[in-house]
């Protein structure tokens, strides 16, 4: 009974070699049925796996180079397809869109449509119907905290050079209902608080007179005019504004309250762009101006054109270039509240409030 637990080598005349055939091996491959030798399944070790560091950092390259050259190979493969098509005369191939954040955006109710009359008759009766129907020219006030710092003032010297006929009033002590009552019996427009925080600009309260609405922003990434390399000085003409990507309801009416700021009817010889620019709920704010300039293009002749043509006087082609110089300031927004009427903290009724339980997925935007 003792010998029953004991293995036996060698079984029934066979050789040591038959229990080895029968089992598959730990460390990878497998037995094939029609008898042939064991396949070896390598394992891809990914570089998270390498605990050394050089080593991780060497294998790291290599995959990057790899997936560098399999770009390049198929974007020569999709390049001679459709020129295959060209010449044939057939319609190439469409291309494939990448999947971004903003394309795989959650869907929103409240986009606006081209043909939406309701967002057309709500256009003519809003606050900024007057304004941006050219009826009466914008006027702004612009000041700051009962607190102002080093930096504020000098942004406020920049935001002057780019609001047209906008003026700039010290806070002093005065609350800001006074304010608001002061800025309806000077026919402004509209009122820009600019909020400082340890010495440095944090948050816009962007205010339509008399009605309102009011926005409150965070004002965020900063960068003066000075600081700003190959800069260029602002004329005095009348800007183009230039509003991309707000489309739902919200935002187009964010963009409507920034549109006021601006008068109607720019001035294309100054060559002035202000852009606002809304990519995922945050107002990019870009100031350029365009310059027009003329370079000449060198001509690349033949050996045997030169032979026959050496006689022949060479004037070199000129061509116009469009470019952009940059101006400033250059800043971000997000908005945090939109409220009804002018400013009030205590019984103001709010359109719209950021909340952090909003913040539900990365695909879910409000402007």
């Amino acid at each position: 009974m003792k010998g029953m637990g004991k293995r036996r080598r060698g079984g029934g005349g066979g050789s040591d070699n038959d229990g080895a055939d029968e089992r598959p091996s730990k460390r990878g491959g497998g037995i094939r049925e029609d008898g042939g030798d064991v396949v070896k399944q390598k394992k891809t070790i990914l570089p998270s796996m390498i605990k050394n560091k050089e080593k991780r950092a060497e294998v790291h390259a290599k995959f990057k180079r790899e997936k560098k050259l399999e770009k390049k190979k198929k974007a020569k493969a999709r390049e001679a397809v459709e020129k295959r098509a060209l010449e044939l005369g057939e319609e190439p191939p469409a291309r494939s869109v990448p999947r971004t954040i903003e394309n795989t955006r959650e869907h929103d109710e409240t986009v606006c449509l081209p043909d939406d009359e309701e967002l057309f008759v709500g256009n003519d009766a809003d606050e900024f119907s007057a304004i941006l129907k050219d009826n009466c020219p914008p006027k702004i006030l612009i000041t700051t905290c009962r607190f102002n710092s080093t930096r504020g003032p000098a942004f406020i010297a920049e935001l002057l050079t780019v609001i047209p006929n906008s003026h700039y009033y010290k806070r002093g002590t005065y609350v800001l209902k006074k304010i608001v009552e002061y800025a309806k019996k000077k026919d402004f427009t509209s009122i820009i608080v600019v909020h400082t925080n340890r010495r440095e600009p944090d948050a816009l309260i962007v205010m339509g007179v008399p009605d309102g609405p009011t926005a409150h922003f965070k004002l965020s990434k900063l960068v003066l005019r000075k600081d700003i390399k190959n800069h260029g000085n602002p004329t005095s003409h009348k800007p183009e504004l230039v509003l991309n990507n707000f489309t739902t309801r919200l935002g187009h009416r964010v963009g409507r309250l920034i549109q006021s700021l601006f008068p109607q009817d720019p001035n294309f010889r100054g060559r002035r762009v202000v852009t606002f620019y809304n990519q995922r709920d945050f107002i990019f704010f870009r100031h350029h101006r365009y310059i027009f300039e003329t370079k000449e293009n060198k001509l690349v002749e033949s050996r045997s054109k030169k032979g026959k043509d050496s006689n022949e006087e060479k004037v070199p082609k000129e061509k116009t270039i469009a470019r952009l110089q940059e101006c400033g300031p250059r800043f971000t927004l997000k908005l945090i509240s939109l409220q009804h009427g002018t400013f009030d903290t205590k019984g103001g009724e709010f359109e719209w409030v950021h909340k952090p339980e909003m913040d539900t997925s990365r695909r879910r935007f409000f402007l």
